[in-house]
């Protein structure tokens, strides 16, 4: 286990389903609203923030606004002159700010940490905003002639499963109709009221066309505005300050990077996973806490921006065996009532992807779950989580394990 433990306190997030842009709201003020809100969720006073760390990966792109660490001040007088500082990641923005924060706090230089992870998506027409999302790849070296850069990249990472081991188009689907049906019970997920036909989630052309390669719509993340927020403690800070509201602690992480490159990493595949180093971040994250298998755990929030990155997930962890993922499917081992329930938010597929918040909202997820407070979602006797959370075509890969 971590030697400096790290406590989660609290934290909020915003309704991944609005449109701040037409509501007439901007970066700040979704910040502002949010930040709020985890004060008021923790007790803490603002006053005692020492640091502050924003995950943020596309805000110039999309907003135009830069120096996203300077927001937090802007936004709220009583954080004027408390440091901080933006990370980016592409989609794991916010965890890369988590463990920033993380190492603040476990170095003793300060107490307590507010980590904001925040992206406006839907201020720009949707091929726009692809078009923006394609600066985390390889730019001028693959994917040039796609339409839409992820969705091709994630159509080949599904390819090289299916020579490799074979591929149903189907179990990908299965995915989708799941954090699909998991958004309705959460409040604040994107397609919580979208609506679904008996031929959304198979080869129809009209209900699921395809998108880029052998990816359809529902296999697809959607563009999403949001925020979210948590504050994180050291042990000093919970002698000083007892009636800080139960909370949980980050056990241990993982953290790899490599090359941009989708290609490379296909060719490192080892003979047991496809992609070894996100196997290895999550081996990381389970040594540090201090478990040996997957089964220690009660539930996964992951990374799914595509069918096919839960379906990579679900053999990485080691839920089944190298290749197998489809067996954990078509066993309903992912179900909220099944061995290892699996994205009971949502995910990114349902509960929405503002690419800088979401390893923050995966980290505020299993906080509510070990603590009991994840209200309609919640895994009964939760006291163990992990997530996944990568940018790029896994690129940077962030893994926490979190307990009660």
């Amino acid at each position: 286990m971590n030697s400096s433990p790290v406590w989660i306190a609290g934290g909020n997030q915003s309704d991944f389903a609005r449109n701040i842009t037409k509501e007439g709201g901007d970066i700040g003020t979704l910040m502002a609203e949010t930040v709020e809100g985890t004060f008021r969720d923790t007790g803490i006073d603002p006053e005692l923030v020492d640091v502050i760390h924003i995950g943020n990966a596309f805000g110039q792109l999309f907003t135009g606004q830069g120096h996203l660490g300077a927001m937090p001040a802007t936004i709220a007088d009583r954080l004027w002159g408390v440091p901080a500082t933006r990370h980016e990641g592409a989609c794991a923005s916010g965890s890369l700010a988590i463990l920033a924060a993380m190492a603040d706090l476990e170095s003793g230089r300060y107490d307590c940490a507010l980590v904001v992870g925040i992206e406006l998506e839907k201020t720009v027409p949707g091929d726009i905003g692809a078009r923006h999302m394609g600066a985390a790849a390889w730019v001028g070296h693959e994917g040039e002639h796609a339409k839409f850069m992820w969705p091709y990249m994630f159509s080949e990472i599904a390819d090289a499963y299916d020579r490799r081991y074979g591929l149903a188009d189907e179990h990908l689907w299965a995915i989708a109709e799941l954090n699909a049906r998991n958004a309705r019970a959460n409040p604040n997920a994107q397609t919580r009221g979208w609506d679904y036909g008996p031929t959304s989630f198979t080869d129809d052309p009209l209900a699921n066309p395809l998108v880029e390669g052998r990816l359809r719509k529902v296999d697809c993340g959607p563009m999403t505005d949001g925020c979210a927020a948590v504050i994180l403690v050291s042990q000093r800070f919970l002698d000083r300050n007892p009636t800080t509201p139960a909370p949980s602690r980050i056990l241990g992480w993982g953290h790899r990077t490599v090359g941009l490159g989708l290609a490379e990493k296909l060719r490192r595949s080892s003979d047991d996973y496809l992609l070894p180093h996100v196997n290895a971040t999550i081996i990381d994250a389970f040594t540090r806490a201090g478990i040996t298998t997957v089964d220690d755990l009660d539930l996964i929030e992951t990374h799914d921006c595509f069918t096919i990155s839960e379906y990579l997930a679900i053999d990485h962890f080691g839920i089944t065996p190298p290749g197998e993922s489809w067996r954990a499917i078509e066993d309903g081992e992912l179900e909220t009532s099944g061995r290892i329930p699996m994205n009971p938010s949502g995910g990114l597929l349902g509960g929405g992807h503002p690419v800088g918040a979401t390893g923050v909202r995966m980290l505020l997820d299993c906080h509510r779950q070990v603590t009991g407070r994840a209200t309609a979602n919640q895994i009964p006797d939760a006291r163990r989580a992990a997530t996944l959370n990568f940018g790029g075509s896994t690129t940077t890969t962030v893994s926490f394990v979190i307990g009660a």
